[in-house]
Order: C-alpha cells, then sequence, then structure tokens
C-alpha cells in the first residue's frame, strides 16, 4: 500500500477514536441553582422548556409564564421536580422536588 494511503487511513482512524471518545464521556448536563440557561440572555417561555429537556427532564410542563419568573414542572429520574428561572437572564433561581 502506498505511505500516503496508510498516512490517509491512520489520520481517519485517530479523529474517529477521538470522536468516539468524546460521545463515551458525555454526561447530561447537571442542573442546579444558579445554571444558567440562555448564557446570560433573555429567554421566552419555550425557550425553558426546551433548556430543560436538554438537561434530561421530561414531560416539561409551563406552571407560569408571567412577571420576571417562570416557573416549570418536569421529571427527571423518576422524581417531580418544580423549577423556576429568571427570564430577564435565564439563571434558575429555585430547584426542589415536589409530590
Amino acid at each position: 500500500m502506498p505511505r500516503s494511503v496508510v498516512t490517509a487511513l491512520s489520520l481517519c482512524l485517530a479523529i474517529f477514536s477521538l470522536i468516539d471518545s468524546d460521545i463515551a464521556n458525555a454526561t447530561t448536563p447537571v442542573l442546579s441553582v444558579g445554571t444558567v440557561l440562555n448564557r446570560g440572555r433573555p429567554i421566552v417561555c419555550q425557550t425553558g422548556v426546551d433548556r430543560l429537556r436538554e438537561r434530561g427532564f421530561h414531560d416539561v410542563w409551563r406552571i407560569d409564564c408571567r412577571g420576571r419568573f417562570f416557573v416549570y414542572r418536569a421529571w427527571k429520574a423518576g422524581r417531580r421536580f418544580e423549577i423556576a428561572v429568571n427570564r430577564h437572564n435565564g439563571r434558575v433561581v429555585d430547584l426542589r422536588r415536589v409530590g
């Protein structure tokens, strides 16, 4: 086999091994009070729902999207949570288990 083909194949294998290790080491982002959901920018109610789903929550319900804080209820790991998010900066201001 020509040297250029061997070099190209080894380069491809190295790239694929890096990609696989990144996928294997990926974890669900943790959510806690102080976590910023939208890089410090204002959010709309639906953005909060989407960001919570990205962090492993499911069955996300909008409880109150009026006023300064958006309040959601969602499930994660068999537990139900209530999450309050500041609409002006996307920061989680309260997170508690309910029910």
